[in-house]
């Protein structure tokens, strides 16, 4: 239901970046019948939207090292790019990043359709897919949008409500503000 690699490298992030100074906690899995919890002691080193695009910033570099040794992790920075890559390979909602007091948390779920997500499951991956699209050197658009979603051409309508949605939210911007034709449209993350 999960593809092993988000997994894989959500946990060894949880591992890299606990805080181990914060007593009485340790990195917590949680498994329920529609998501999992990874949470980990500390709060995140850059800003919870930055994860997809920001180099690498460890908490533990001897661990990270050891752990890139054993193979676990590369220390590239790369760990959540791939996750998001597989989320939107396996057609799951987008995961959900939060920091809370002492902590950090990501919970990924189990597929939706998209009729099933609502607004900010919409919007959370339509910010994450504009990441990486960023990241990948490109530009999202209504189609690639359309892909992330598997919404078929002819409900295009369906993408365009959910990108003038997220603009309206300030999670994306668009690339040509003088664009004439809607249908060439691309865009970018906020920050971009």
């Amino acid at each position: 239901m999960y593809p092993e690699i988000a997994l894989r490298e959500l946990i060894a992030n949880a591992m890299i970046h606990q805080d181990f100074t914060i007593g009485g906690t340790s990195i917590l899995i949680e498994l329920f019948s529609n998501r999992i919890e990874i949470s980990n002691p500390g709060p995140p080193l850059i800003s919870i939207d930055r994860f997809i695009d920001h180099n690498p910033i460890s908490r533990n570099e001897k661990l990270a090292g050891l752990m890139r040794r054993f193979k676990i992790c590369e220390e590239k920075g790369s760990g959540i790019d791939k996750v998001i890559k597989s989320i939107e390979l396996y057609q799951l909602p987008a995961p959900n990043f939060l920091e809370y007091d002492n902590g950090t948390k990501v919970i990924v779920y189990s597929y939706k359709k998209l009729n099933e997500m609502d607004r900010d499951d919409k919007l959370r991956a339509c910010y994450q897919h504009a990441c990486l699209q960023y990241v990948s050197g490109e530009k999202m658009t209504n189609e690639s949008l359309r892909a992330r979603f598997n919404i078929e051409k002819k409900n295009a309508a369906i993408a365009s409500r959910i990108l003038s949605e997220a603009v309206s939210a300030e999670l994306i911007k668009e690339f040509q503000l003088n664009s004439e034709s809607r249908r060439y449209k691309s865009y970018l993350p906020y920050w971009a």
